[in-house]
């Protein structure tokens, strides 16, 4: 059983936004006995090849949560994401609300300020957030508490964030079909992501589980809620009682055919700055491509 303030009886209203360029399913949760919501791992959009920045995706989620006459409390990060760039900082200027990620931050942002060469001027002390969650750290969306379970793995920073009978677990899980993420980017670790998920799959197996990302294997629809006990029973890469060195065996050979993720340049420097885009010496906004960097 699960050691963390699980609370089964409160089912909040949970909202998907799915993205179709980066298969990314963002949220927009709401406390059931107020007018309260978080966001969880929102998107901003980017035509890579043009070097253009648009809002489309976050817009649909602040007319939906304006439309509901909700108030945005929380904008929450699960990781830091090499797939998406985050529109947090978009939506906090419109709606307000705080933003938070794992305190781990900090060690995403050292390693890949070294990489992008960023200098002193750049942060690394995870201040760009509002709020760095520990492992079991609390926090009220209305009358709704909500908690955070450090999983490590697939990046040193990763958050499973619970609310209610419903955790939004970013990269620890894929749907069953989908298995796991990849546990070799930088500060990944297989036996970790394995550590971690076992954490994910103690709590209740009614527990409702949101998927961050979803590439619909062998052509079917796109889908991104599934249970605990489901993917304890029928997960590919860790149900069934699987063992952690075959998890490790299987991850890490699966891992090293896997190319980078299309955005991953753009997204870790815009992500690791809770969202906002790098300038030059000028003060124009500005990625950088680092040959042979990662």
């Amino acid at each position: 059983m699960s050691d963390y303030p699980v609370n089964m009886t409160i089912k909040p209203e949970v909202t998907a936004f799915f993205d179709p360029d980066t298969n990314t399913i963002s949220y927009v949760v709401k406390d059931p006995k107020t007018t309260s919501c978080a966001v969880v791992d929102s998107v901003m959009d980017i035509d890579y090849a043009a070097g253009r920045i648009s809002f489309g995706h976050a817009d649909r989620m602040i007319a939906f949560i304006q439309e509901h006459n909700l108030k945005l409390e929380w904008i929450i990060e699960t990781h830091v994401h090499a797939d998406h760039l985050s529109a947090a900082p978009y939506i906090q200027e419109k709606l307000g609300g705080k933003l938070g990620i794992g305190a781990k931050i900090k060690v995403v942002q050292e390693t890949f300020g070294k990489v992008f060469n960023e200098g002193t001027d750049f942060q690394r002390d995870g201040s760009q957030f509002d709020k760095l969650f520990e492992d079991g750290d609390t926090y009220q969306v209305g009358a709704m508490t909500c908690f955070a379970i450090y999983t490590p793995g697939h990046t040193p920073a990763c958050m499973v964030h619970v609310m209610g009978d419903a955790a939004f677990v970013g990269d620890t899980l894929f749907m069953p079909d989908g298995g796991s993420a990849r546990a070799d980017f930088p500060g990944g670790d297989a036996g970790t992501l394995y550590d971690s998920i076992q954490k994910l799959l103690a709590l209740p197996d009614e527990m409702r589980l949101f998927m961050c990302h979803d590439y619909g294997p062998d052509g079917r629809d796109i889908r991104w809620e599934t249970t605990v006990g489901d993917e304890k029973k029928h997960n590919i890469h860790v149900g069934g009682n699987k063992t952690r060195a075959e998890f490790i065996a299987f991850r890490t050979e699966r891992d090293a055919t896997l190319g980078m993720p299309r955005l991953i340049l753009p997204s870790l420097q815009v992500n690791m700055r809770a969202g906002r885009l790098p300038t030059d010496d000028s003060g124009k906004q500005m990625l950088k491509v680092p040959v042979n960097g990662l």
